[in-house]
């Protein structure tokens, strides 16, 4: 938990209104480590597959956010690209495991 509480963490401004959440840029930030802790948790099995609309993604869920990435773990190459960590507030209902048309993130 250390390394997420001292992530630079920012609000994504674009998706306030809709989906408020937070995110790190893992090399500009210097998070790798907190990006090779996320990827060893999901590969060892503790991530939970939720679905966002159509996209199926693996999320970690810790102290009251979950987290994910836009790319999976294994595809993952911080030699060639850099990558996004984000983290959102649980809702503490379906949403969190399964976002349909119609719904909100407010």
């Amino acid at each position: 938990m250390d390394l997420i509480s001292r992530a630079p963490w920012r609000e994504a401004v674009t998706y306030r209104k809709t989906w408020p959440h937070e995110y790190v840029v893992i090399k500009k930030d210097g998070q790798q480590a907190l990006l090779a802790a996320f990827c060893a948790r999901i590969c060892a099995g503790e991530g939970v597959e939720c679905w966002f609309f159509h996209q199926k993604r693996q999320y970690l869920f810790l102290g009251g956010y979950k987290y994910w990435t836009m790319t999976e773990c294994p595809d993952i190459d911080l030699e060639k690209d850099d990558y996004v960590l984000n983290r959102a507030p649980l809702y503490r209902d379906r949403r969190d495991f399964a976002i349909k048309p119609g719904d909100r993130g407010v």
